[in-house]
């Protein structure tokens, strides 16, 4: 009898490039643990004050927080902590970023059909379980710019009808700002590390037990991998790892990021300008941006349609992300097991829906720096919201348009190249004296990249 490990040695895994982005995620997040562990040990997760005596002169005799003072003692005094540090948050980003191409890829090649829409939601969880951790463990160090965002924060929650203040109260116990970090401290730390955990090993089991769907070609099939089999696939992913882990040195190394001690401790009453989001939460700082200021009374209270509706429109967004496979199923009424991926042309109203989204969420995500783009060309930031909020509503329907008939027309094109052939630039005459250019027959691996098993009608 084969033992379980002779069987996941001689398994077979797809190797094409763009199914590494889920192992690029994973490989960050060990990056993010083993770093993390090293921060802990100097981090104090205090909000008590004390007055920074340390080596940057510059905030010499400032009062802060411990949890401030502690992370700039980790940033200049100890031995390796800024690096420390900045591995960690390079990490986080790299990690997002490789969360947020996998979702991509899943979307566009419909690789979140049955039996894989499980997956779906692993890889959407992995995303919005990092957004928190990015969020707060961002907030930890106390700095003026976590500071900021932490007011946002408040200011949204206050505003949300009915709920709003009482789940402020409870967050930063009692007025602001209370000691936020006393509840984002385990969460970072213990709670949500927890939970991508738990996903990760989830997206694994389900990886093995479906396989990785691969892309078409000639006879392949659900048991018909082609790649590498599990000994050649484990040494490739170790190599991976260190790839993953020396870029996140790399950056670290060369590249200052979330410089705490140039803004000074967290002030409700001081801000700092040209301080945004990061660039995963940026989307949205843009919807409250380009929210219209429009306020009506409902029941003797006073509500902001400039906070419930950018809170309303991307909880809606995500909602729609999280349960799309089943509204596509449910409209498509293809119930049917899928191994094999499909290309983004070969289905234009997915293909169009996707771009849509990415229009929307970078409309969203652009407005988050019109007060940056304004300055830097000089123009204006009341018309430069205005055009945003033009765009917010006309940009995913023109997007899905465009996309749709890129779409078409590349289907077009394929079907052409799959018929005659390859153009190979060279003019032969014809027996009645006219000139026509030769043609090379493809290969049937090319073919069925183009159109699959044969020559086929294209699809709306």
């Amino acid at each position: 009898m084969d033992r379980p490990l002779d069987k996941l040695r001689a398994r077979v895994f797809p190797d094409q490039w763009s199914l590494l982005f889920g192992q690029i995620a994973f490989y960050s997040f060990v990056v993010i643990v083993l770093s993390g562990l090293v921060l802990m040990v100097y981090y104090d997760p205090s909000v008590e004050h004390v007055v920074y005596d340390g080596p940057y002169a510059p905030l010499r005799g400032v009062h802060m927080s411990r949890a401030l003072d502690s992370t700039l003692q980790l940033s200049f005094e100890v031995r390796g902590g800024l690096l420390a540090r900045q591995v960690h948050h390079w990490a986080t980003l790299l990690m997002v970023a490789s969360i947020t191409l996998h979702l991509l890829r899943l979307f566009f090649t419909g690789g979140f059909r049955r039996p894989r829409r499980l997956a779906w939601f692993v890889v959407f969880g992995l995303l919005v379980t990092m957004l928190g951790a990015a969020l707060t463990g961002t907030s930890l160090p106390d700095d003026l710019a976590s500071g900021m965002s932490l007011a946002v924060l408040d200011g949204v929650l206050k505003a949300t009808p009915f709920v709003g203040t009482a789940v402020s109260e409870l967050l930063f116990g009692g007025q602001f700002p209370g000691d936020v970090i006393a509840w984002f401290y385990p969460l970072h730390v213990y709670v949500l590390p927890a939970v991508l955990v738990v996903l990760f090993v989830a997206g694994a089991v389900l990886a093995l037990k479906h396989r990785p769907a691969q892309y078409a070609g000639p006879g392949r099939t659900e048991n018909n991998v082609v790649g590498h089999r599990g000994s050649v696939a484990a040494v490739k992913s170790v190599g991976l790892f260190c790839f993953v882990a020396a870029v996140a040195l790399l950056l670290a190394a060369t590249a200052t990021i979330n410089p705490i001690w140039l803004y000074g401790p967290a002030d409700p009453a001081n801000a700092s300008a040209g301080v945004g989001p990061a660039w995963y939460l940026a989307f949205l700082d843009g919807s409250l941006r380009l929210a219209p200021g429009w306020e009506f009374v409902l029941w003797g209270r006073t509500v902001t349609v400039a906070v419930l509706l950018p809170v309303a429109a991307c909880t809606l967004f995500l909602a729609l992300v999280a349960v799309y496979p089943f509204i596509e199923e449910r409209f498509t009424r293809d119930h049917r097991n899928h191994h094999l991926l499909e290309r983004p042309r070969f289905n234009p109203i997915r293909t169009g829906i996707g771009v849509a989204g990415m229009t929307f969420y970078g409309v969203l995500w652009a407005a988050a720096s019109a007060d940056t783009i304004a300055i830097q060309f000089h123009l204006s930031v009341n018309a430069l919201l205005h055009a945003f909020q033009v765009l917010l509503i006309l940009g995913p329907p023109a997007g899905f348009a465009i996309a749709r008939r890129i779409c078409l027309g590349l289907q077009d094109r394929d079907l052409q190249i799959a018929t005659t052939g390859l153009e190979t630039g060279q003019m032969m005459r014809t027996p009645n004296g006219g000139y026509v250019e030769k043609h090379r027959p493809l290969d049937a691996y090319r073919r069925y990249q183009l159109v699959g098993s044969h020559p086929q009608e294209r699809k709306p």
